[in-house]
């Protein structure tokens, strides 16, 4: 059985994947070069790649599921969701914009977004999970891989923060209580035109149950869900690639819509 990485390879790879984003440049897929490398270890590069954000004044401001789809798990031979996190210089105002230049990959997928009232510590059920937030929102993620041609494994996306990059949280935010997110209309349009319909129920089957899982996951480091964190529980629909002078929006059922736009 593999003892993992040692520390000191964690932290070159690490380096890579930290730089790759800073510069906005491709790099070959970790496991290329490092094949033996396991879930656990990417996690363990994804949180010194945090590590250096910290150090340049980036806030961590909450987290994101991913690989929410009990149908994708199933195609990637995984059991449970994968996670990033999410920092200050990543929050986009309702109608910002993104540069296209200024990214790799750039693709957008629609999202319902937790807020936490309280910490949330694992391991929890949904229904107490949901005790601890205090408003519900839509969402949209911008994803942006550092790899090269899009290229990559599973536990890749992890080391590289599961593609985490920008997001955008509407202007409408409502009490848990009033509303039920288990199977909410989910529409993504582009310039007008409607890409992808779906449902919240598409989120893990129930967002309440992401929420859940995340706080499990990552009670196995240690750590917690912290009061005022925004939690994004997962994809409903496939992401779509996007080009300058797109107009993308999302709109939810009860939840009203973000949108974003994009530039050269």
């Amino acid at each position: 059985m593999s003892k993992g990485l040692t520390q000191e390879q964690v932290e070159a790879l690490a380096d890579q994947v930290d730089t790759a984003a800073r510069r906005n440049e491709t790099i070959p897929m970790l496991t290329a070069a490092v094949p033996e490398m396991t879930l656990h270890d990417a996690y363990r590069i994804q949180r010194a790649s945090m590590l250096r954000r910290y150090r340049r004044d980036e806030r961590l401001i909450g987290m994101k599921m991913g690989l929410t789809s009990l149908a994708k798990m199933r195609q990637m031979g995984v059991h449970e969701p994968i996670y990033g996190h999410l920092t200050s210089t990543m929050r986009l105002a309702d109608g910002g914009q993104i540069i296209h230049s200024a990214h790799i990959h750039p693709r957008v997928e629609p999202e319902v977004a937790f807020i936490l009232g309280h910490d949330l510590r694992g391991p929890v059920t949904p229904s107490e999970a949901m005790q601890a937030v205090s408003g519900v929102c839509v969402a949209l993620e911008v994803l942006d891989s550092r790899y090269r041609d899009f290229k990559f494994t599973l536990i890749d996306v992890v080391a590289d923060n599961a593609s985490s990059c920008k997001i955008v949280l509407g202007s409408t935010l409502l009490p848990p209580a009033t509303i039920d997110v288990s199977n909410l209309g989910m529409l993504l349009e582009r310039n007008g035109r409607i890409e992808e319909l779906g449902s919240s129920a598409a989120i893990y089957e129930h967002p309440a149950r992401s929420l859940a899982e995340l706080a499990n996951m990552i009670s196995t480091f240690g750590e917690w869900l912290h009061a005022g964190q925004i939690i994004l529980a997962g994809g409903a629909t496939r992401a779509i690639a996007v080009e300058p002078g797109d107009h993308v929006r999302v709109l939810v059922e009860g939840l009203g819509t973000a949108e974003l736009f994009v530039r050269g």
